[in-house]
């Protein structure tokens, strides 16, 4: 004789809690280890960043950029403040190189897969800050934020002015690169 169908009531109730509290868990999982994450982007996008952009097609004039990236930053002792200064420098980032204009010699494979990096990592820094974004925007160095914008704007001032040639990209993919390296310093 076949033993009586059991129901469950508590699992059929509960299973609707469940699947909602997985998002949240698993990004909570994910904050947990972000330095970690961090590093490893970083490392990561400054690969991807050698494959993009090889040496322009013709010898750049050897003049710098005016736009040195604002040590300022790594002054910056908080956690979330640091967070939220490399939450910024990405977003910036990622708007200078999703640009139309970037020079047909970069390697658009690599190109937009660092860009669909900074993206997801945009993403999980956004997760991670949410209400504490806000606060660290309050309380943190204001100064820090307008450095930032300030530097992008010269970034974008400098494409601009050169017409977005490829040297100029040249250029902003070395600063690209000293970014990255600085957010591994703010990431440690």
């Amino acid at each position: 004789m076949a033993a009586p169908a059991t129901r469950h009531p508590c699992l059929r109730h509960s299973t609707p809690v469940l699947l909602l509290l997985l998002p949240a868990l698993s990004a909570a999982l994910r904050c947990a280890n972000l330095r970690t994450q961090q590093s490893t982007f970083n490392w990561d996008s400054l690969q991807l960043l050698h494959a993009m952009a090889p040496s322009p097609p013709q010898p750049c004039a050897q003049h710098d950029p005016p736009f040195p990236f604002p040590d300022t930053l790594l002054a910056i002792q908080s956690p979330q403040q640091a967070t939220a200064a490399i939450l910024r420098v990405l977003q910036h980032l990622f708007t200078t190189l999703s640009n139309e204009n970037t020079p047909a010699h970069w390697d658009s494979q690599a190109h937009q897969q660092l860009l669909n990096q900074l993206h997801d990592q945009i993403q999980l820094l956004q997760q991670c800050l949410p209400r504490a974004d806000a606060d660290v925007k309050s309380q943190g160095p204001r100064n820090a934020w307008l450095t930032i914008n300030g530097y992008f704007r010269r970034i974008q001032d400098f494409l601009r002015t050169n017409h977005h040639s490829p040297c100029a990209w040249d250029k902003v993919g070395l600063e690209a690169r000293a970014s990255f390296q600085r957010i591994h310093n703010l990431t440690r």
